[in-house]
């Protein structure tokens, strides 16, 4: 039996539990600011939802106006490595394979001295004294460590920290009275409906990879999906299904709600202190995608094969679960689904969140529609999206700083999916997007309350937002500007003029603010990898599509840029254009650049 070495000391500014998303984002920002970080994975990658997980065609959050902090950086990052592109399906515009995600996170952790990763670790436990977590105990091949970090972040997927330095949490649903969300079940209901009970968050799942051949899709599956899975291809058809979460090379990303392979049973398990108990959900949860990987392979009649998602791992099966949901902070403020929704009908963005000087506190931007996957029929939820550059996409909210910090343990930030949120909001909170900019956030905070020897509740927020704004790798966008690009010159402008006139927000960028400042032209984004010159006749569908046909075909149109999805908005159909576009037969379409009308 090998030798264990006697415990050692370590002690750091910034040490980061890891494993999501927000975690190697929170390490790598507070690293970039200048302080002594360590981060901390279970795992043998850093990457979570990004890599890990496998979920490798984020959805949401596309529009170049969203395109800022270490997500837009990430995506500019992805677009250079990918050499076939990342318009690869329908579901998302960015497609990207896993390893892919991977070294890119690794490549930029390696160039920050003052970060130390050390992978493969079992949180053993964290000491509170008071309001300040003293030390987490770890264990890694054989030794363990005593880590005291002077701010303690925690970026893992189900608040692991939280919970074993037992600072006060969420778990499961709340009723509607409690916040007033109007898609929550009443209190009534709740303690009515085992439903309830018996799927106390959402269900996670555990990605599998499928390799496409070399031929056609077919578009009929020559045997039904059957059992568990039965109804699974009834929505969108076989070619479709398999399609939503190509990558590229051909290899397929199975996560699919629709009788696919979510799990639905013993979640609870999921956060036991039994380490049985999360081996037997876990071992569940992969052969049920194995299983359906297994289906759909027969439903192709062989089209579709097990495919290695994760390089070396001989296994199609992403190296840890999805989990959309997990314990959650109960911080100083709490986003809920109120916090998500437009201010009124017809409006394009959520409340700013104001402290009590009438100061906007936000220090990240969300889009996503909102999204529950449980068992059965969809989750009745209250709109939140809208039509925009030729297809639907989430209306934007705010994160308050207050949500990532508690009174209860003073030197703790949040930096993933377990920060101060609601149940209801988590569906919108939990992607992937968001959450490496709430990691960013978080990092950049633990940083400056090292350098400031002040706790992180008491940072002045506006030099956390205005260090984000002008961040010098990754800057990042605190104030939802429909108008404004992450690229155009006028960006950081308008962020500044709406953090000092928060009543007056929309003015500097909302879609029918102000011309105070010079907005994007229809030509003016930057070029792309994979971009095409293409021409034709733009046909109107209705008030918010358009077609082009040109010469192989009639193409749908897409943008996610402002300037060109209001000139495609104004044009009345029949005019002649010159586009730059990127094509997508998956999606099917074009994603427009820019453009020009030839008459």
């Amino acid at each position: 039996m090998a030798s264990v070495s006697p415990p050692s000391t370590v002690s750091v500014d910034v040490v980061v539990w890891g494993g999501g998303t927000g975690g190697v984002a929170a390490a790598l920002q507070s690293a970039r600011a200048g302080v002594e970080t360590l981060l901390l994975t279970p795992g043998p990658w850093m990457g979570g939802m990004l890599s890990s997980a496998g979920v490798c065609a984020p959805d949401g959050h596309e529009l170049s106006c969203w395109q800022t902090g270490l997500w837009g950086a990430f995506l500019r990052g992805i677009a250079e490595r990918e050499p076939s592109g990342v318009d690869q399906n329908w579901v998302s515009c960015f497609g990207f394979r896993p390893d892919t995600a991977e070294q890119l996170l690794r490549d930029w952790v390696a160039r920050e001295p003052k970060l130390r990763w050390w992978p493969g670790c079992e949180l053993l436990e964290v000491t509170r004294k008071g309001d300040r977590i003293e030390q987490l105990r770890v264990s890694r091949a054989d030794r363990q460590d005593r880590i005291h970090g002077s701010v303690v972040v925690d970026g893992s997927d189900l608040g692991d920290v939280l919970a074993q330095a037992e600072v006060p949490h969420r778990w499961g649903w709340e009723a509607q009275e409690q916040w007033n969300e109007p898609s929550a079940p009443t209190r009534k209901r709740l303690a009515s409906d085992n439903f309830f009970r018996n799927q106390p968050v959402q269900s996670p799942t555990w990605v599998s990879f499928g390799q496409e051949s070399a031929a056609d899709v077919p578009n009929h599956p020559t045997v039904e999906p059957s059992g568990a899975f039965a109804g699974c291809l009834a929505s969108f058809g076989l070619a479709r299904t398999l399609s939503y979460g190509r990558l590229p090379g051909g290899l397929v990303m199975l996560n699919w709600p629709l009788h696919g392979n979510d799990w639905h049973q013993g979640l609870d398990r999921s956060i036991s202190a039994n380490a049985s108990d999360r081996l037997d959900l876990e071992t569940e949860m992969q052969a049920h995608s194995l299983a359906f990987l297994d289906q759909l392979q027969h439903c192709s009649d062989g089209w579709l094969t097990p495919g290695e998602g994760i390089p070396g791992s001989g296994s199609p099966l992403a190296l840890m679960p999805y989990w959309r949901e997990g314990r959650r902070l109960i911080g100083r403020s709490t986003v809920t689904e109120r916090d998500l929704l437009p201010i009124h009908d017809g409006a394009r963005r959520g409340p700013l969140p104001l402290n009590s000087e009438g100061n906007c506190t936000s220090i990240a931007v969300g889009t996503y529609a909102n999204d529950h996957h449980y068992p059965g029929e969809d989750w009745p939820l209250a709109p939140k999206s809208c039509r925009w550059g030729g297809r639907w996409t989430g209306t934007p909210f705010c994160i308050s700083y207050d949500a990532l910090v508690s009174d209860q343990a003073s030197n703790l930030l949040m930096a993933d999916k377990a920060f101060s949120v609601s149940h209801m909001a988590n569906g919108a909170t939990r992607l992937q997007p968001l959450i490496l900019n709430i990691g960013q956030a978080a990092g950049l905070a633990a940083a400056q309350a090292v350098q400031r020897k002040c706790r992180p509740a008491e940072l002045p927020v506006r030099s956390l937002q205005m260090a984000l704004l002008r961040d010098d790798q990754a800057p990042a966008a605190v104030l939802p500007l429909w108008d404004w690009p992450w690229w155009h010159p006028n960006w950081l402008q308008a962020q500044c003029d709406g953090l000092d006139h928060p009543d007056q927000v929309d003015a500097f960028g909302g879609l029918n603010g102000s011309r105070k400042l010079e907005r994007p032209t229809t030509d003016q984004a930057p070029a792309a990898p994979h971009q095409i010159g293409v021409e034709g006749v733009l046909r109107r569908l209705d008030p918010f599509r358009t077609n082009l046909e040109c010469a192989d075909g009639d193409w749908p149109l897409i943008t996610l840029e402002p300037g060109v999805a209001n000139w495609l908005e104004g044009l009345d159909g029949g005019e002649r254009v010159r586009l730059r576009a990127i094509r997508n037969p998956w999606g099917a379409w074009l994603r427009v650049l820019g453009g020009t009308q030839l008459s």
